[in-house]
């Protein structure tokens, strides 16, 4: 048997393992609990060997995941002191964000002084987004109604659940989509971790820097160049810790939520990732054979970041190695640097298609049949709403709140939503980041140039 079908058996194994002791199948089935313990470990022992052998990045991130899904399982107490790890990776990878984005658009625009460029591609981007975003709405809406997840649901919040959803409401604040665009204080924005808001001030710097004389232009355009190697080095450091990051992130999950979580919410996950993979398959897979995308070089470059962004449940924390991978495939760096990060605020096609599902779902439990006239206002809501706001700590749980009481909807329905929230984000998030990666592949093909 070769590494990669052992790796898969292993994975396999170990998932059916742990389905067993979720649902608590073993003792229907009269497994011995210690056996499964013994199995499970043992297979952990496998993954780290082949780990160790293999040395790459993807696989030490897949074997982190299991891992500490073990040691959440297992070893609760130390399993929740573990969100260190996965804190201080976040922590890191903020503070690449900033400096990366402001050295590669700087010298992308400066660099090539296409002022023109810089305008085409905004606007092919924002006309792609916009449209693939509404074909997830739309696929979010066909799976709910499908499934019908919600309907005869007696779906009540727990305390602990009502305290949660108040604590991200106090802390909303008036979201105006275009204001929030642009920049008041540019450090306030680097503190926020505003990614658009950084973008356009790297844009207008490097329009700027582009406008002036060569003489004055050519140290800025130096240490901008300087600048991106040295982030990307820096991101390549980061980066050797993500599977003890990854690790710590799925262990605490695993321990804090505890994997019966699932019972009572099961339907709605269960309709969430098989949209999810619908999305994928019938939207962003025609996509890439329309613009002729080298499928495995493509799932090469981006298996790292989405790997990191399902178990950190971040796109964030993907963006770095993304922006990196994608260079190497062949995209530009210019190309990368203005459609990835944009996309990060416009282009949420995960986020997007949960939003509407959910909505749905909220309006089911609540014995509510919503008529089509009336869901497809709601996505009009939701096309406007889910715009610009990655900054906002739970937006996606905001704009959901919003929504339904928009609709006249009860929200403490929503509330009880967030007990498998972030299982969901897994999903929702790690398409956010295929769907960028694709979006960059698009415009630069657009722009001819790849």
């Amino acid at each position: 048997m070769d590494s990669k079908k052992l790796l898969l058996t292993t994975i396999v194994f170990i998932s059916i393992i742990a389905m067993l002791h979720a649902l608590h199948w073993y003792a229907i089935l009269e497994i011995n609990t210690y056996l499964l313990s013994s199995l499970r470990i043992a297979i952990v022992g496998v993954l780290i060997f082949y780990a160790i052998k293999k040395r790459s990045l993807t696989t030490s991130i897949l074997v982190a995941m299991f891992i500490g899904i073990e040691i959440g399982h297992d070893f609760k107490e130390i399993a929740l002191e573990l969100k260190v790890l996965s804190d201080v990776f976040l922590r890191m990878i903020k503070t690449i964000i900033a400096p990366l984005l402001f050295a590669t658009l700087v010298v992308g625009i400066a660099g090539h002084s296409n002022l023109k460029q810089v305008g085409r591609m905004g606007l092919k981007a924002i006309i792609y987004f916009e449209i693939v975003t509404t074909l997830a709405l739309f696929i979010g809406l066909a799976a709910i109604n499908i499934s019908k997840a919600g309907v005869g649901s007696s779906l009540q919040a727990q305390p602990n659940q009502i305290e949660k959803a108040n604590q991200l409401l106090e802390q909303k604040q008036t979201h105006n989509v275009i204001l929030d665009i642009f920049p008041e204080n540019i450090a306030k924005s680097i503190g926020d971790n505003q990614v658009l808001q950084i973008v356009v001030f790297s844009i207008l710097f490097g329009i700027a820097l582009a406008m002036v004389t060569s003489d004055k232009k050519k140290p800025m355009l130096e240490f901008a160049e300087s600048l991106s190697e040295v982030m990307f080095k820096f991101t390549n450091l980061v980066m050797k810790f993500a599977p003890f990051a990854v690790g710590g992130a799925i262990a605490y999950s695993v321990a804090s939520m505890g994997l019966g979580v699932l019972q009572d919410l099961l339907m709605l996950l269960v309709t969430l990732y098989a949209a999810l993979i619908v999305f994928v398959l019938f939207v962003f897979v025609p996509i890439g054979f329309m613009v002729k995308l080298p499928f495995k070089k493509f799932i090469d470059a981006i298996s790292e970041p989405v790997s990191i962004a399902f178990a950190t449940a971040s796109s964030e924390a993907a963006l770095p190695k993304a922006m990196e991978n994608l260079e190497k495939m062949g995209i530009p760096r210019k190309v990368v640097a203005f459609v990835l990060p944009t996309g990060y605020s416009f282009n949420l096609d995960g986020t997007t298609l949960y939003l509407s599902l959910a909505s749905v779902f909220v309006a089911q439990a609540c014995g509510i049949d919503l008529t089509f006239p009336q869901q497809i206002q709601m996505c009009l809501i939701l096309m406007l709403t889910s715009k610009g706001v990655a900054g906002v700590r739970g937006a996606s749980f905001l704009i959901l709140v919003g929504t339904v009481q928009s609709m006249g909807l009860d929200p403490h329905k929503a509330f009880a939503i967030l007990a498998i929230d972030a299982l969901m984000d897994m999903g929702r998030t790690s398409v956010n980041v295929v769907g960028n990666c694709l979006a960059t592949f698009v415009v630069a093909k657009w722009e001819k140039e790849i």
